[in-house]
């Protein structure tokens, strides 16, 4: 049931791309990861929502970074909170850290 490792840049892009064809939220996520390296905020940003929709934590935490700095979309400081929430409740430790400092923040620590 397991494919041998590939041996070429172009072997993983391909296996990657086939991944990212069955909607593996994974590979939409690390599709996501690459069109933001390359500056593509909006593809970037298809590919997060595409992985957040399947229940992707990490992809969702990417979300709300590029709302809280508008990146590929009209900066939305709700919409941030929401998406580091969603993360945070998947257990993303980064979401549950950032989600944590806020609430510090705000005087909301017990």
């Amino acid at each position: 049931c397991r494919e041998t490792l590939v041996s070429s840049q172009e072997e993983s892009e391909k296996q990657r791309m086939k991944r990212v064809e069955m909607n593996d939220p994974v590979a939409l996520r690390e599709e996501g990861k690459a069109q933001q390296r390359k500056g593509h905020y909006e593809k970037a940003f298809e590919y997060y929502t595409n992985a957040a929709k399947l229940g992707e934590k990490e992809a969702h935490f990417l979300l709300s970074t590029l709302y809280l700095n508008g990146h590929g979309v009209e900066k939305d400081r709700q919409k941030s909170t929401y998406h580091q929430e969603e993360a945070a409740i998947g257990g993303h430790p980064g979401a549950r850290y950032v989600l944590g400092q806020h609430e510090s923040f705000f005087g909301n620590a017990d």
